[in-house]
Order: structure tokens, then C-alpha cells, then sequence
């Protein structure tokens, strides 16, 4: 996966951890159907979200479903929002 998804995607919603180290991106594709991805900021990077899931192929058919599997994907994500 390139550094940034393509333009044509939709992110809707970026959740980040409490350190500001780690985000998932919730995203719309234009064929209507849902991903995420997790991503990291270290200052080796200069600052720069690098994408670390790999998780952005999966597909769902909603918002929902989509920030279900990330929660359970994402073991920061999951104990930060349940």
C-alpha cells in the first residue's frame, strides 16, 4: 500500500491511540463498500503517518462492520474503545 490511499477513497473517520503515535483510517470506496487501515507516526519518519496494518484490501459492506473488524484487528484500538 502506498503512503496514502488513493484520492478516489473516502476517509471518513481517522482514530487515533492517546500517544498521537497511532491512527486506523476508516474509508469509503467509490464502490460503496468499506476498509481501514492502521497506520504509525514516528519522528524517524519526520512525522509522517506510515501504513502498518496492511489491513486496506479487506472489504465490508458497512461502517460498521468495518470498525468491528478493526477494533478486533488493532489491539490498541479494541482496549481503547470498548
Amino acid at each position: 500500500m502506498p503512503r496514502a490511499f488513493p484520492k478516489e477513497w473516502f476517509v471518513f473517520e481517522s482514530i487515533e491511540n492517546d500517544q498521537h503515535d497511532r491512527c486506523v483510517d476508516l474509508f469509503k470506496r467509490p464502490d460503496g463498500t468499506f476498509g481501514y487501515d492502521e497506520f504509525r507516526r514516528d519522528i524517524e519518519d519526520g512525522g509522517a503517518w506510515t501504513p502498518t496494518g496492511g489491513f486496506w484490501g479487506l472489504v465490508f459492506s458497512s461502517r460498521n462492520d468495518a470498525l468491528a473488524a478493526a477494533r478486533e484487528a488493532v489491539a490498541w484500538l479494541g482496549a481503547q474503545t470498548r
